[in-house]
């Protein structure tokens, strides 16, 4: 390793590997990527989990309860609330993260997260949320106040901002709901003439299609396509109410699902067969963190497909363990993904004498690590060669801890 964190080669010399720290029992993967988070949401788990008779529970009631949560915490309290969900990231196996990032009255709030990535040990891309309005000809909405930047121009230079403060980021106009296209091609030429990441909620629900298709005569890829705003710096969040046609748009560029958060806000399934067919590439993310397990993100992918196609091993062992480490890394422009030479020295160590994957064998680790392991298996993570997980545990994790249930107490009495 050399002193940037990345891997400077490999040895076979007897006499290092001697000298090497061993590792008896474990095995080494690289680690994890998190492609879409919303960290603040991590204090809504639980909270929402209920059915009334008086109106069906969907994803957009779940939306009000959201609302409730990112006006009511304190920058400090937000800081808290995200450094348990990045604790709870690495102590899953997760060495990077981008944050898609829209509770910013102002930047102090995004140095805030930048701070609780720092402190947990996570690598960080913050994919900067540009918000601006409720939909195409709706009133404002009182609850997504604190989300607003509806001058593109200062949206830009704050993301600059956090750029020259040595940020690595990301740029991500919320929806085409959110964002009217003509701000949309606007922050994409920006991100476009910088290489930064570029990342859209796209197709979640079946209502946004229909606000497209009203506002512009265009579903949302198609629109995104006719604009220009796709490319292999795009990745479309979800797209789950897609055709065909725009699947085959999607093609070259990255598309991030979120089959937790996605299956607990009742949204659909991501077509991954078609996307995959297309070229597209495909990623995972934690969403809403009402479960954060990105292995169980890839096995819930697989198994929808099985139980839509009623067939077995559509997508693939290794297929799946790629989209959650090298594809991830490659949508946040993140260093890591795989450990090859040039590479970020992120990984983490899985117990092979832990219940969930005890009996693998060479030829069938990686079947068990995708389809079976438990978080109880992870032992040891390392970020750009520096352990910020060992044996299990992190040094902050009981503050970090105690912290969240203060957070929990207050936002909930």
């Amino acid at each position: 390793m050399d002193d940037r964190g990345l891997i400077s080669g490999f040895s076979s010399d007897e006499d290092d590997l001697k000298n090497a720290r061993r590792l008896p029992g474990r095995a080494m993967l690289p680690g994890l990527v998190n492609v879409h988070s919303h960290t603040f949401q991590r204090a809504i788990r639980g909270r929402t989990e209920h059915r009334t008779s008086a109106q069906r529970d969907t994803f957009w009631t779940w939306r009000e309860s959201m609302y409730h949560a990112a006006n009511a915490m304190s920058p400090e309290e937000i800081y808290r609330t995200t450094r348990m969900a990045f604790l709870e990231m690495a102590l899953s196996g997760i060495t990077a993260v981008g944050e898609f990032h829209y509770v910013h009255q102002d930047l102090d709030v995004a140095r805030a997260i930048l701070r609780a990535a720092k402190e947990v040990g996570l690598r960080l891309t913050l994919l900067r949320t540009a918000y601006v309005r409720a939909g195409w000809m709706k009133e404002p909405n009182p609850g997504q106040a604190r989300f607003l930047t509806p001058d593109v121009d200062k949206f830009l230079a704050d993301t600059d901002a956090m750029i020259a403060e040595g940020a690595q980021v990301g740029v991500a106009p919320h929806s085409v709901r959110a964002v009217p296209i003509d701000y949309v091609r606007e922050v994409a030429e920006y991100a476009q003439s910088r290489g930064l990441p570029l990342h859209m909620h796209v197709s979640e629900q079946p209502a946004e299609v229909e606000a497209s298709l009203a506002e512009y005569g265009r579903r949302p890829v198609e629109l995104l396509h006719d604009n220009g705003v796709l490319g292999e710096r795009f990745t479309a969040v979800h797209a789950i109410h897609i055709t065909d046609e725009e699947a085959t748009m999607l093609g070259g560029a990255t598309v991030c699902a979120c089959p937790t958060s996605e299956r607990n806000l009742g949204d659909g399934a991501v077509p991954a067969d078609k996307l995959l067919g297309a070229g597209a590439r495909i990623c995972f993310g934690s969403d809403s963190n009402v479960q954060i397990d990105i292995l169980e993100d890839a096995r819930a992918l697989e198994y929808h497909l099985r139980m839509n196609k009623l067939e077995r091993s559509l997508v693939g062992t290794s297929r799946l363990f790629e989209s959650a480490t090298d594809s991830g890394a490659r949508s946040l422009g993140s260093p890591g993904g795989s450990l090859e030479i040039g590479r970020a020295a992120d990984f983490f160590t899985i117990d092979l004498n832990d219940c969930s994957v005890a009996g693998a064998n060479r030829e069938s680790l990686l079947a068990h690590v995708v389809f079976s392991l438990e978080r109880t298996a992870v032992r040891d993570v390392c970020v750009a060669g520096q352990l910020i997980v060992r044996d299990g545990k992190h040094p902050l994790q009981e503050e970090i801890v105690r912290e969240f249930e203060e957070v929990q107490r207050s936002l909930w009495k």
